[in-house]
């Protein structure tokens, strides 16, 4: 695979690039070339050059995709930002990336703008063009000027992330433009995404799956975004119909809260697939999602360090397998042993994964580096075993519980517990221990049609399918679980909130 910059993600394709979800307003490719084009210009004029970081504190919609791609064909990095973050967690990330300039919303949000003011930091205004890109203000003044710029590279870096550090200190990812554009290749294969598709992007673009997945993905296959400033599950209906959604892809906890809210409209006749990554999809979950879409939900495995996918299942008339992320698609994977040596199909191991969507080391971290690869396979920190082809998560090898001697996948507890019709919710995690290390802690969340079901039903149901030392200690049921913006679970979170509440 020749190595690409993004400047190669647009076509001359004659399909709509962006749709606005909210008033159907589309851009065409050809036009959101120009406005990145612009843009590059303007950002160019604002002192922002190659090998520059910018940070991006903007909410989901067209202006973002702009300016990402703008920042990108400057050939400097962008650092996407949750406008959500405290003003502590502003500082911190706003540290450790040290950009250029910060870039956000017309809402301008407090907490960032205070971060910037503490860290002495330019900050640029973005508001929506009426007929045109998104206007650049410094303070009260517009950058209207365009310089001339050097444009990116396959080797630049175009974007900086951060592990989400549920273990350690967040770490940064830098992802060169060689690294999102192979990842957007090989995921539009593996979904034979073409001009005629529609994907609708739920998830936040802050993230690698939104970013990549649902967006690049899309647009370098000709096709288009339905990309709505204001996503909500009860507007995902209408207009998933009205712009003739083809697939969507989101975690499995929106995709939850977007079947909940299914109006008598239906789904959309136009979709073709329906896709979940980012945590573990359960068999009732996948079962309830592809009678309400009516087409085949497709698990996928991706994470940061790999430009999102390295794992999927595929497209009919191939086998999707429940409980299994699939089988390559994006990154050559293998099971390693503790020592790094690869694993015989069959053996339970480390997850390692080659391939050109994956980073070349964390920025500034030498040791992280060193430690996250055996040779030229990176570790995902993942239990793994490969059956047929087929991928088998069983749980964050650090996040393993140890009772008595015995290894407990919490992924497996928490997949007994998601069999029971009234749980809708369910993380594992391990509880200190003065006999046995650790216990297993749970905590639930359940339907509405759970009626009077308790925490001893629920721990009678797991006695009936797991090994005693498997069985839960505890079963805390709550109201809400807390998870990442990508629905992903942190486990040590869970806990603390758990042993708060028992205080």
């Amino acid at each position: 695979m020749t190595p690409e910059s993004l400047s190669a993600l647009l076509s001359q394709s004659g399909a709509p690039a962006l749709i606005v979800g909210e008033d159907g307003q589309t851009l065409s490719h050809a036009e959101l070339a120009g406005r990145i084009e612009a843009l590059a210009g303007r950002l160019a004029a604002a002192g922002v050059h190659r090998g520059d970081r910018v940070a991006l504190v903007m909410p989901n919609g067209p202006e973002y995709i702009q300016l990402f791609l703008a920042i990108t064909l400057v050939g400097a990095a962008a650092a996407p930002l949750n406008p959500a973050y405290t003003h502590g967690e502003f500082v911190f990330y706003l540290t450790d990336i040290a950009p250029k300039l910060m870039i956000v919303s017309a809402s301008r949000p407090a907490a960032a703008i205070s971060a910037a003011e503490e860290r002495s930091l330019t900050v640029v205004t973005a508001q929506p063009g009426s007929d045109g890109p998104p206007a650049l203000f410094v303070s009260e003044y517009e950058v209207d000027s365009k310089a001339d710029f050097e444009a990116g590279q396959p080797d630049d870096v175009a974007v900086v992330l951060h592990t989400s550090g549920t273990t350690s200190r967040p770490k940064q990812v830098p992802l060169r433009q060689r690294n999102l554009m192979a990842s957007v290749r090989t995921i539009g294969e593996h979904y034979r995404l073409g001009s005629g598709d529609v994907s609708f992007c739920v998830m936040p673009l802050f993230h690698v799956h939104g970013l990549v997945a649902s967006t690049l993905s899309t647009l370098g296959s000709g096709g288009s975004v339905i990309v709505p400033r204001r996503f909500t599950p009860q507007r995902f209906w209408r207009q998933a119909r009205e712009h003739g959604a083809t697939w969507l892809s989101a975690g499995p906890t929106l995709h939850q809260m977007i079947l909940d809210a299914e109006d008598d409209g239906g789904a959309p006749t136009t979709l073709r697939f329906a896709r979940s990554c980012s945590s573990a999809l359960s068999p009732a979950l996948m079962e309830r999602a592809e009678a309400a879409y009516g087409v085949p939900m497709l698990e996928a495995y991706g994470m940061t360090e790999a430009s999102h996918q390295m794992a999927s299942n595929p497209l009919p008339p191939a086998a999707r397998v429940p409980g299994s992320v699939g089988v390559s698609a994006g990154s050559e994977i293998g099971i390693a042993a503790k020592d790094g040596t690869l694993l015989p199909e069959g053996s339970t191991g480390e997850v390692v994964i080659r391939g050109p969507g994956v980073m070349t080391g964390y920025a500034a971290n030498p040791t992280a580096t060193a430690e996250a690869f055996y040779g030229d396979w990176f570790r995902t920190g993942d239990l793994g075993v490969l059956r047929e082809g087929y991928l088998y998560l069983e749980g964050r090898i650090k996040e393993l519980i140890i009772r008595g001697g015995e290894n407990i996948s919490p992924v497996e507890i928490e997949q007994v517990l998601l069999s029971h019709p009234a749980v809708r919710d369910a993380v594992c995690f391990g509880v200190g221990d003065d006999k046995y290390g650790e216990l297993v802690g749970v905590a639930v969340t359940l339907t509405e049609q759970a009626g009077e079901t308790d925490a001893k039903q629920l721990t009678e149901h797991c006695r009936q399918h797991l090994a005693a030392f498997k069985v839960p200690s505890s079963i805390t049921i709550m109201d809400q679980i807390p998870r990442t913006a990508t629905g992903k679970v942190q486990r040590r979170r869970v806990a603390a909130v758990v042993a708060e509440r028992s205080e």
